[in-house]
């Protein structure tokens, strides 16, 4: 650097110290910095129109330039930030290497002024260190860019700086990520102070019950009914369990509320009164409703929250084949013989029949399509070897699928799919066995068909289970898992020596029971068996969601010979009532109410096989010795 240039750079400098104390020195070296870094910033953005640069933030452009097909727009002003910094950098450190050199300042001034630099370029770096935020974004905009990452990006991003750190843990975001992995759908922003700790408190609740599923960690309980009753039908939702009975009576339980006054829930007079009372042959529940179908022809609809008399009823002649409720929406559909009824609720609460329809053929399944508009139910019914699908609005139901001799033998539904099992006969046999149809609820056109088994599809699971995934149980004891992207199959387990009659799945386990009586919980991903339990009859449901499990073994002989199970033989009631049982795995199940009574003892040495607790002998309640007893 020339004499009179250094001269001229130390003036400066001299002018601006003079007359102000050391903080306010500080302030205008960061000042003076700033402003050498966006009179930079001006000038090497010069080609662009003055009047954008002069009129509008410098976000705007950036936001331009990406519309315009730039896919990066901060590069160039990153390589120009560099080069500026660099210049600027240089040209300090020559002048502090000449201000050492003139001996003729004072010391003291000249190590204020080196201080000065030293603050300078220290600010300089800080201010310049992310060049994201240095084109001074507003905080709603980079929030808007911040709520497309996950947790594991917002963490890495909160080890950024400080400002990043901030925009990470902004409230708004962690609430909408609740929501997206399914907690707390009905809440707002306000109702939680830190949203981050409630997510991470719902992760780690699910782990541990995750972790208690595998290891069969928690609670049982039976659901046991008086004397004299065999089990004819069950069925769950949302924490409700409803059984029917030979004895015509019907049973609620609230699992959520053990002492619901909607438990109780009477028959109607007219099944009531006549003697001997007809089974309740078919029963469904929702989080609204309950129904009953009884063998006389009679429905009942009763209240989940109120119990007691029957807030709908109606008789149709015949027997009663198939009955089934909409999860989410008010409607009942059932089916006698070849004709089918639909009763629905108005807005007012009052039930009404929707439509009724006759069909060539005895109706021998059917299901609701779940996620329907209230006035717009829609069903599937199998009849034989043809497929309906019925629509109220529409006078006559579309026939998806119908071969000569190909019964179907399995039906469920989705909001958008119908998969159903078809047995093949005679010759067809030879073109790959059994097969399982997927149908396209829209359009009526068929979209995969998977399966090629020798044996018939017994249960179909499309509802609950996880995107592009169909899981089914076959009389050749195994249970499938099929993509139906592909129409290939994911897994196969052996799992029931006498075929398999009920299957549930989720993102990463599948339940299944078998008409042994033996219930298996497998983890779909490694294709290995967790645990199992039995009992007497045939499993006729299986149904769970995050923390519970509900299983249900009915018997087929309704009306078992060699014992009268109305007497006082517990035995003997035991062996042919059937049984319902409740597995509860969250983590406040582990209560000693909850243990079978024949496990009641507190020993921690040995632990049984099925539940993970202890064993009892039968001196331990005559000794009184045990403080549990």
């Amino acid at each position: 650097m020339e004499e009179n240039e250094l001269a001229a750079f130390r003036e400066r400098w001299k002018q601006e110290l003079s007359g102000k104390n050391e903080d306010n020195r500080h302030v205008c070296a960061a000042s003076s910095s700033r402003g050498v870094s966006n009179q930079l910033r001006k000038t090497g953005d010069g080609q662009r129109d003055e009047t954008d640069t002069k009129d509008q933030p410098e976000y705007v452009s950036i936001a331009r330039s990406l519309l315009d097909g730039r896919t990066s727009p901060l590069l160039d002003r990153i390589q120009e930030e560099r080069t500026r910094r660099k210049r600027l950098y240089h040209h300090i450190t020559d002048a502090c290497s000449a201000s050492l050199q003139l001996q003729k300042q004072p010391e003291r001034k000249q190590k204020k002024e080196e201080e000065l630099v030293d603050q300078l370029i220290h600010d300089l770096n800080e201010v310049n260190d992310i060049p994201f935020f240095d084109i001074e974004l507003p905080y709603e905009l980079a929030l808007k860019i911040f709520q497309y990452l996950n947790r594991v990006e917002l963490g890495r991003c909160a080890q950024v700086s400080r400002a990043w750190r901030v925009l990470a843990e902004d409230g708004v975001l962690w609430f909408r990520m609740c929501q997206r992995e399914g907690y707390h759908q009905d809440a707002s922003v306000s109702d939680s102070p830190c949203w981050k700790s409630t997510l991470r408190d719902y992760r780690h609740s699910a782990r541990t019950v995750r972790s208690n599923w595998k290891n069969r960690v928690g609670s049982v309980r039976q659901l046991q009914f008086e004397l004299g009753k065999v089990l004819c039908d069950v069925s769950s939702c949302d924490g409700f369990v409803l059984a029917g009975y030979t004895s015509g009576d019907v049973r609620l339980w609230d699992t959520l509320h053990w002492d619901s006054a909607a438990s109780y829930l009477k028959t109607n007079s007219l099944s009531a009164n006549t003697n001997p009372r007809p089974h309740a042959s078919h029963v469904q529940v929702n989080s609204t409703v309950a129904a009953a179908a009884y063998e006389d022809g009679c429905v009942d609809l009763w209240s989940t929250e109120t119990g007691g008399e029957p807030i709908h009823h109606y008789q149709v002649p015949g027997r009663i084949q198939a009955l089934a409720l909409s999860p989410d929406t008010p409607a009942l559909v059932s089916a006698t013989g070849s004709d089918v009824r639909l009763d629905c609720a108005t807005d007012c609460g009052y039930w009404r029949t929707a439509c009724q329809v006759h069909l060539s053929k005895t109706v021998e399944s059917l299901v609701l399509v779940p996620d329907r508009p209230k006035q717009s139910p829609l069903m599937v019914l199998a009849a034989g070897e043809d497929v309906h699908l019925l629509n109220p609005r529409e006078e006559q139901p579309q026939t998806l699928h119908s071969v000569y001799g190909h019964p179907v033998t399995c039906l469920d539904a989705s909001n958008l799919l119908a998969a159903f099992g078809v047995k093949r006969a005679g010759w067809a046999m030879h073109d790959g066995g059994n097969k399982i149809h997927v149908y396209c609820l829209e359009t009526g056109k068929p979209t995969v068909r998977v399966g090629s088994s020798p044996g018939d599809f017994t249960c179909i699971d499309l509802r609950n289970s996880p995107p592009h995934l169909l899981v089914c149980g076959n009389k050749d004891r195994r249970v499938r898992v099929f993509d139906l992207r592909t129409g290939t199959s994911v897994a196969s387990l052996y799992a029931h020596h006498l075929g398999v009659s009920s299957v549930q799945t989720d993102d990463w386990k599948i339940v299944s029971g078998g008409e042994e009586g033996l219930v298996c919980v497998w983890e779909m991903r490694m294709g290995a068996k967790l645990w199992e339990t039995h009992n007497r009859h045939p499993v006729r449901h299986v149904r769970f969601n995050t923390s519970t499990l509900v299983t249900a073994n009915i018997p087929d002989d309704k009306s078992p010979r060699g014992a009268c199970i109305t007497d006082d033989d517990l035995t003997a009631h035991r062996r042919h009532r059937g049984v319902v049982c409740l597995y509860d795995f969250s983590e406040d199940a582990l209560s000693q109410d909850n243990i079978l009574p024949i496990c009641r003892s507190n020993y921690t040495e040995s632990y049984g096989y099925n539940y993970n607790i202890n064993l009892t002998v039968p001196y331990d309640r005559l000794s009184g010795s045990h403080p549990s007893h």
